[in-house]
């Protein structure tokens, strides 16, 4: 009723209690966002709406695997090497007839993205090329260039050249961007293995994988997502919507590993089912409305 919904907290309660009950008894539910808050949640998705697009356009295309159809270590290197020299030349002219590329220096130049983080992420795109085992240094080397140096190029845009506000999230930025990272490296374990005979996690043998090895990577990661969570809350409010409920997904993709026996993450990739995510998006949904984030 209007009366219910001019009550602004006993309205969001309310919503709040069809939301739980709509879950618990697995009923199909359809959220509909506002203008501003579903841009805030493409924030953290990659979606055609934010100023961090550019940057999971690059991810996706600058991906090693995407060079899986190269058969020869040496093509994927040139194809690689050319990458980067696009990419140099893209940032240098300030313009590039590759759309992803065009749109990447775009965002470089308009949010002053620091040129040691894009240095430092190609870098470690090399690792992928040669690489099959890490060692502690050569792990925490490709996680910094593949993820957490990607958190802080998103971290440039959500303060939007705010130096001070930059500096104070800079490490929960890094340690959100490292758990997400290694729980995709975990998620991903079997087709790494047996798709690339890849590794990541060191002084971790794939064959004898068991849930204390398990149990060890899960333990670093809930770090990182403790440090991580620290700065999600401190993030100016048009970006901690979207990056929560990404934390959120991660998260719930983390408890479900931590579930699944060993033997079954060698053997398949576990997946949150559909309904799930709803339910994270759902309930990071119900937090921001309330405030409580």
């Amino acid at each position: 009723s209007d009366d219910l919904k001019r009550n602004v907290p006993l309205y969001r309660v309310w919503c709040l209690f069809e939301l739980s009950h709509a879950i618990s008894k697995n009923v199909p539910v359809v959220l509909k966002l506002g203008t501003l808050e579903n841009k805030q949640l493409v924030l953290a998705e990659g979606g055609t709406l934010t100023d961090t697009n550019p940057f999971y356009f690059l991810l996706d295309t600058v991906d090693v695997e995407t060079f899986s159809f190269a058969t020869k270590p040496e093509d994927k290197e040139y194809l690689l090497d050319k990458f980067k020299k696009d990419t140099y030349e893209a940032i240098e002219m300030g313009i590039s007839l590759n759309p992803i590329l065009n749109s990447f220096q775009k965002a470089v130049k308009d949010f002053r993205i620091d040129m040691a983080l894009i240095d430092t992420f190609l870098e470690s795109m090399e690792m992928d090329l040669k690489k099959t085992a890490y060692t502690r240094q050569g792990y925490e080397q490709y996680i910094l260039g593949s993820a957490e140096v990607v958190g802080l190029m998103c971290l440039q845009i959500f303060v939007n050249g705010d130096q001070e506000k930059y500096n104070e999230l800079k490490e929960s930025a890094m340690r959100l961007g490292s758990a997400f990272q290694k729980v995709n490296f975990l998620r991903d374990l079997k087709a790494d293995m047996d798709g690339l005979n890849r590794s990541y996690f060191p002084n971790v043998d794939i064959h004898k994988f068991d849930d204390e090895s398990k149990q060890q990577i899960i333990t670093e990661i809930e770090a990182d997502f403790n440090r991580g969570l620290e700065g999600i809350f401190r993030l100016p409010a048009t970006a901690k919507f979207g990056v929560y409920t990404a934390y959120k997904y991660y998260l719930r993709l983390l408890i479900k590993l931590k579930k699944t026996p060993s033997m079954k993450i060698k053997s398949a990739r576990v997946r949150v089912p559909n309904y799930q995510k709803m339910d994270v998006l759902a309930r990071s949904y119900v937090r921001y409305q309330l405030n409580i984030l």
